[in-house]
């Protein structure tokens, strides 16, 4: 196939040929960049929070009706009554849960009076039932005795704890070396000294957005060995055993009641709702970008098809003409499709740079990742296939031409 007469033919109907280029460049870097979004929040949206989640209830936010004298005696009679039911592996009570949007944080230093802190974590109150009631796997350590555990009166009650338990990726970061367990830290909100008497697997901070503190705050959490009992609201986690959810989901709540009614109870939920809550608006957004990137797809085709038919109108003597000399249908076909590769090509190529630089943009100003290269190079090849595909109908079309109605006819 020689180029010539293609480039030739290019340059008489350059202005269809530039607006082909530029659609399918901005198709590219859009789709590049729209992808690329969609396998993020996809990856964000199945990371795993360390509990047992198909088998976790949560009852949300557990507030008694007045100021009750006899919280500590209120909390323990009601863990005491969820675990007392059937299909129930424990509960415990703590202030928030992953992926419940609220919660505390903490600065964790390895000196004290250090400027900056070595790592900051989320904070869970929970007793000895707290790796059981989370389904969390303990790696080194020991969990929690009946002596470790206190009540709290309220958030400003700043006690410390006689020994924390945390996250692996927590341990890691504060102790590279692996020796965490026995190592004491130092708590920013009390300034005192703390030892960390136990290393979970796993356990997911309560945001499920929180970029601004590095990609490795997302498993940073600590568990302190408290009883909130305050007039705050608390939340009872309760593990049931394998396929005992939906009995557990209607017993616990009413259990609760019917040791007392002078509570409010916000909502109860298993943990899988609780993703679903937390994810819904990433889950809009993936559904959005594709939508966008399939009418993308679906106008740049379009668009080739319709400047591709009006080409081969515009065309139909040079085609009956080279139809006369002795071309063939393929030839013709392979004509109109290397005319469209090189179009395509140019297109990509602007694409790849567009795409680039809207992502250097978004990195900018909305603290995203990089794009991967690969992304760009697969969404070109995806374009240029695009390209050959919808030019494929009006080579077929024109290459059906006769060349005595095509020279007749001009």
């Amino acid at each position: 196939m020689e180029f010539g007469p293609i480039i030739s033919a290019m340059r008489r109907n350059k202005v269809g040929a530039i607006l082909i280029a530029v659609q399918m460049a901005i198709t590219l870097a859009i789709m590049c960049n729209a992808l690329f979004i969609i396998e993020q929040r996809v990856a964000l949206s199945k990371r795993p929070t360390g509990a047992d989640e198909p088998n976790v209830l949560i009852i949300q936010n557990n507030q008694w009706v007045g100021n009750a004298p006899d919280a500590s005696a209120r909390l323990q009679g009601d863990l005491a009554a969820l675990r007392s039911l059937p299909g129930v592996q424990d509960a415990f009570a703590t202030n928030s849960f992953p992926m419940s949007g609220g919660g505390s944080t903490t600065g964790l230093s390895l000196h004290p009076n250090q400027k900056d802190p070595t790592a900051i974590a989320a904070v869970y109150f929970g007793d000895g039932h707290a790796i059981a009631g989370f389904g969390l796997k303990l790696v080194a350590g020991r969990n929690f005795n009946s002596g470790d555990v206190v009540d709290k009166l309220g958030y400003t009650d700043l006690k410390s704890p006689t020994g924390i338990i945390v996250t692996r990726v927590l341990a890691d970061k504060l102790f590279p070396d692996g020796n965490a367990v026995g190592q004491s830290i130092y708590d920013e909100a009390r300034h005192g000294q703390t030892p960390i008497i136990g290393i979970v697997d796993r356990l997911q901070v309560p945001w499920v957005s929180a970029a601004g503190w590095g990609s490795k705050f997302n498993d940073s959490s600590i568990i302190e060995p408290f009883n909130l009992v305050s007039m705050y609201p608390y939340n009872y986690i309760v593990h049931a055993q394998p396929g005992q959810m939906s009995a557990v989901l209607q017993a616990a709540p009413k259990k609760l009641f019917d040791v007392s009614r002078a509570r409010v109870i916000q909502r109860t939920l298993t943990m899988t709702d609780a993703r679903a809550d937390a994810y819904k608006n990433d889950k809009g957004l993936v559904v959005i970008l594709g939508v966008v990137c399939v009418a993308l797809l679906a106008v740049t085709a379009f668009g080739i098809v319709g400047l591709t038919s009006y080409w081969v109108a515009q065309r139909r003597r040079q085609i009956g003409i080279r139809r006369a000399l002795g071309a063939t249908r393929n030839a013709i076909v392979q004509y109109f499709q290397t005319e469209n590769l090189l179009i395509a090509g140019a297109g990509a190529a602007i694409g790849v740079a567009l795409a680039v630089s809207l992502n250097l943009w978004m990195v900018n100003a909305f603290a995203m990742q990089r794009l991967h290269t690969g992304y760009a190079l697969i969404g070109a090849i995806v374009v240029m296939i695009l390209g050959q595909a919808a030019v494929l109908w009006p080579a077929l079309k024109a290459a059906s031409i006769p060349p005595a109605l095509a020279t007749r006819a001009a």
